[in-house]
């Protein structure tokens, strides 16, 4: 059943971190259009790294995986059911080096698991979390999203897609900042934002 809305954070910074307070305000304007429970997932915090258990275990069908292999999926599962149980998604991503932290790139791998939430086809890979909506609040001290040099943006634009997930909306963390100091409302922007979520 999807009734969350999943909010990612992977900022290393956890006071005056732009993609936070970004995150923090426009999951708060799609809890209250949508009525919806909020599922936080703040990768700072930590999250392990896929290691040869892990590969081993993800690759034994699950009917004949061992008890240790099982419990090195653990943290896997418990990802992949916030994404599965999740209608909205928020990910909040600094932009460092030119692409994204990586704790959010060990997320990534934690969750894109074959037969899980993709497939592999006769025509190529299926992604198998479909129907849901992502926003992708990116900001960069330098580097311009959309750039040459941006492959934060573009990168987990193909990862969503590559799950099954079509409907992403990028939020420009970098030119709400600059918004904010013109006296334009973050507010306002992010509650069209939201809106738009609902069609």
């Amino acid at each position: 059943m999807k009734n969350t809305i999943l909010q990612i954070n992977s900022s290393s910074r956890f006071e005056g971190s732009v993609t936070r307070d970004i995150s923090a305000q426009l999951t708060h304007q799609l809890q209250q259009r949508t009525g919806l429970s909020v599922v936080e997932r703040d990768l700072a915090q930590g999250i392990d790294f896929i290691d040869e258990q892990w590969v081993g275990a993800n690759f034994t069908d699950p009917g004949d995986r061992s008890d240790e292999q099982k419990a090195a999926l653990v943290l896997s599962d418990t990802l992949i059911e916030e994404l599965q149980q999740a209608s909205h998604i928020v990910i909040a991503a600094p932009i460092y080096n030119f692409s994204v932290p990586a704790v959010l790139k060990a997320w990534i791998d934690q969750v894109a698991r074959a037969r899980v939430t993709f497939r592999y086809t006769e025509n190529g890979p299926e992604g198998l979390l479909k129907g849901k909506k992502a926003f992708l609040i990116i900001a960069s001290g330098g580097v311009p999203l959309g750039s040459e040099v941006d492959y934060a943006s573009t990168y987990l634009r193909h990862v969503m897609g590559f799950l099954g997930i079509d409907d992403v909306t990028l939020v420009n963390a970098n030119d709400l900042g600059r918004a904010a100091n013109d006296n334009v409302e973050i507010s306002e922007k992010l509650a069209a934002i939201a809106a738009g979520a609902e069609s």
